[in-house]
């Protein structure tokens, strides 16, 4: 396989990913107990685990369900969206802001009936960027760190033996490995950006959300979809070659900016509203 006797494992790979690692970790830990700590009176855990549920039960299980049909099974639909560009950004932006808004949505108006806090609002949405850390990009990290280890550490045919690839499995493996080798400081900071951001983002929906539940006010869960959707809408094109990865972070940026804008006013109008009713 020689396109893989050509990897070089960067001087900064190997260090780079410990730290991201070690950080990604550290991320949705740090947002819970300095939240925790604050507000201790107002939270309670069983909103940070119906969070983390949360995002499984809707992105992990049932987005990824509709995934396999539209996107990974062969079939007329799959084509079409495969193929088309427009299609592509569309699909990915609707279903990610569909299945997390709407299932974020009923788990709070149906299931979290008690407790009902702007503070565990805020507990919620860490719950559920939490656990996103801790099932998808944690683990990508750690296979990372044992690509590189491998490669920097034995032979090339001793890494691909130990990696279980083989001549049938070797083309979808090469980006991987790619990644791996050329993973340095700036990529670390990169990822740990784009995490911050994201679980920023969650709490900022998780609490429009629950604002939407807390008043009746129906326009909210709507909003929340949209701004969902404009957030995720550069990582879909990033992914059709259409637009560089930087461009990806600011463009989340801006949106995270907007919607944590918009959750912290009703954070606040929640807060001043002493007789709001949540039951």
């Amino acid at each position: 396989m020689t396109a893989f006797d050509d990897i070089l494992i960067g001087r900064s790979s190997i260090p780079s990913l410990v730290i991201t690692v070690l950080l990604m970790l550290l991320i949705p830990v740090a947002f819970f107990l300095c939240w925790r700590r604050k507000h201790k009176g107002q939270t309670k855990l069983s909103w940070l685990i119906a969070g983390a549920v949360g995002f499984v039960l809707s992105a992990r299980v049932l987005e990824l369900g509709v995934h396999y049909l539209c996107i990974i099974a062969d079939n007329p639909v799959s084509r079409f969206i495969n193929g088309n560009t427009a299609a592509f950004v569309l699909y990915g932006a609707l279903m990610a802001g569909l299945f997390e808004e709407c299932g974020r949505h009923i788990i709070l108006k149906y299931v979290m009936k008690k407790d009902r806090t702007p503070e565990n609002a805020v507990l919620y949405g860490i719950g559920h960027g939490g656990i996103e850390i801790l099932v998808i990009v944690l683990p990508l990290m750690i296979t990372y760190l044992a690509i590189a280890v491998l490669f920097s550490t034995g032979s090339v045919e001793d890494a691909l033996a130990a990696l279980n690839i083989t001549e049938e499995t070797a083309a979808a493996a090469l980006p991987s490995v790619q990644a791996a080798a050329a993973f340095d400081l700036p990529m670390m900071a990169l990822n740990v950006i784009e995490r911050l951001l994201a679980m920023l983002f969650h709490i900022g929906l998780s609490v429009i959300v629950f604002y939407g539940v807390c008043t009746g006010k129906k326009a909210y869960l709507p909003l929340a979809i949209l701004l969902h959707m404009l957030g995720d809408t550069f990582a879909a094109m990033y992914q059709r070659g259409l637009v560089p990865l930087w461009t990806v972070e600011v463009w989340v940026a801006l949106w995270v900016a907007v919607t944590v804008a918009i959750a912290v006013k009703l954070y606040r109008n929640m807060k001043a509203a002493h007789s709001l009713s949540c039951a």
